[in-house]
């Protein structure tokens, strides 16, 4: 299994922005169906465990995420942000943290970004499964899949990063403002052919 922080996205130009948190979202149509989301399962610290299927009829963004990688760590905080503006209207994100004894790191890394949705932990292996990626795949973290209402998967961080895109803060609202527009038994277009959506400019 090969790591590689997505904070090396930075170094493309392509990056967070802390000074514009309401930045302009690129237009696209709405994101096409990758396939439906499996089962996951988050544990937190206090014992309880969510099943991935509760938040059904919600616009989920999943982050797969290292508690030491400070990518991971400002992604959280921006997407702590985004909850305070659009849960209320159905969006919800969560963090899975996956990193060696995260189940030990997950309070701190909380109280200490004030991130202010549900964080919990899985393993590496439950993880992968999930993203259906190779564990000895190189991957970026943090791993972003968007789920809609439905519980498809409408988009995914591809493993290594390539596309920078899906890592700003345009897409992110963008895809919440997308799915959040679509009624849970909405029809959509399903496809095979993509293996993540790209925002077109």
């Amino acid at each position: 299994m090969r790591l590689a922080c997505a904070a090396l996205l930075l170094l493309t130009g392509v990056g967070l922005n802390a000074a514009t948190p309401k930045a302009e979202a690129p237009k696209a149509e709405a994101p096409p169906v990758l396939r439906k989301s499996p089962e996951f399962v988050i544990k937190f610290v206090d014992g309880k465990q969510m099943l991935l299927s509760s938040l059904k009829g919600k616009v989920v963004a999943l982050l797969m995420v290292h508690t030491t990688c400070p990518h991971c760590q400002r992604t959280s905080q921006v997407f702590t942000q985004l909850y305070k503006e659009y849960g209320p209207r159905g969006f919800q994100p969560v963090d899975a943290a996956f990193n060696t004894m995260a189940n030990m790191y997950v309070a701190d890394f909380v109280k200490t970004f004030n991130i202010g949705y549900p964080v919990g932990y899985s393993s590496p292996e439950e993880v992968m499964a999930y993203l259906n990626y190779n564990v000895m795949e190189r991957y970026t973290v943090p791993q972003i899949v968007w789920i809609d209402r439905k519980g498809d998967i409408r988009s995914q961080t591809p493993a290594a990063g390539e596309d920078a895109t899906l890592y700003t803060e345009g897409y992110w609202r963008n895809m919440i403002e997308t799915l959040l527009k679509e009624p849970a038994t909405a029809p959509v277009h399903h496809t095979s052919a993509a293996k993540h959506h790209v925002a077109a400019n």
